[in-house]
């Protein structure tokens, strides 16, 4: 070899070596330093919802793993829109995350005349978080005590039966349409503002059925004053173990998961979002959170984040689909 050639060689080298390093650093090395400085997790529901009182939980628990502060911070409004928006906008390396659910990115985006953020195109999904565990129930009064004699009942008297749901465009309201879809019955919706005033009403008989969530009716059932009829996803309940799924009642295909899970920024380096999974997966699946699950009429649903994404574009296509069909518009 040249002198020449050695030295051009040796200059290539340098040259290389200064170019690496005025490069970013890797997302390598942002994840094995990742984190060094606070948290934050961004939960577009209210506060003492099921989203927040885990995002809470998750955060005390990776503040005392990771030894960083972890804020939860509640941006309300718009069905979750607006703390989805601030996530969605945020730097994608892995400090500010959200708290989303089957409203804020699978639902909404049909529901919506427009959102402000892509629920697929602007977020990493790191942890499907939970499922919680709903039910159809009836009044006593109604004469019916299987999914199978609630439709023959719809179908003779089309029009007659009303189900409550906690507004339109909730994970209740939208349970109702599915059923309708499927079932081929006409039952009419009566939207309440929030749960607690549908519920009231089912309880005083101004409404015969609702597919309401797990701790807002369960007390009643268990006091007789509702009548459980199935759980509306896709396995039983732990809670009432003995009653049926709708599906597994005549009615294949009907599953409402009301989910929860954790997502950050699109572009968030695919080691920090696996290293979040790693520690999420942890902490759901201890002891003390499984009891606090089991309490709560819910489940967590351990995946990877590509299973995660894979199932958010499934209820994404699921529910935009049963929206366009019964014209659902948010006001």
């Amino acid at each position: 070899m040249s002198i020449d050639t050695s030295r051009r060689h040796v200059l290539l080298f340098a040259f290389a070596t200064a170019a690496t390093a005025a490069t970013p650093v890797s997302a390598l090395a942002q994840a094995s330093s990742y984190p060094n400085k606070p948290i934050r997790i961004v939960v577009p529901f209210p506060v003492g919802g099921i989203a927040d009182t885990f995002s809470r939980t998750i955060g005390i628990k990776l503040s005392e793993t990771w030894g960083q502060p972890v804020v939860v911070e509640n941006k309300t409004g718009a069905g979750g829109n607006i703390g989805a928006e601030v996530v969605a906008k945020s730097p994608a390396d892995g400090y500010t995350l959200v708290m989303g659910n089957i409203g804020s990115h699978a639902v909404n985006v049909s529901l919506f005349k427009s959102i402000p953020f892509d629920p697929i195109k602007d977020f990493a999904p790191i942890a499907h978080v939970l499922d919680a565990d709903g039910l159809l129930v009836v009044h006593p009064s109604v004469k019916a005590n299987s999914v199978r004699e609630i439709i023959e009942l719809a179908r003779a008297q089309p029009g007659k039966l009303s189900y409550a749901s906690g507004g339109l465009g909730t994970t209740s309201h939208l349970a109702g349409e599915l059923f309708k879809s499927i079932a081929k019955v006409d039952i009419v919706h009566v939207p309440y503002k929030g749960n607690a005033p549908a519920i009231s009403d089912l309880l005083g008989g101004q409404t015969q059925l609702s597919f309401a969530t797990m701790p807002t009716v369960l007390p009643h059932v268990k006091a007789g004053k509702l009548r459980a009829i199935a759980s509306i996803g896709p396995v039983r309940t732990v809670a009432l173990p003995d009653t049926p799924t709708v599906s597994e009642s005549g009615l294949p295909g009907f599953e409402v998961s009301n989910w929860i899970g954790l997502f950050a920024p699109a572009g968030t380096p695919p080691d920090i979002v696996s290293k979040l999974n790693a520690e999420v997966q942890k902490i759901m699946s201890s002891p003390d959170v499984q009891k606090r699950l089991e309490a709560e009429g819910a489940r967590f649903i351990a995946t990877t984040p590509a299973q995660f994404a894979s199932f958010q574009k499934e209820e994404l296509v699921k529910w935009a689909k049963i929206i366009k069909d019964a014209n659902i518009k948010a006001e």
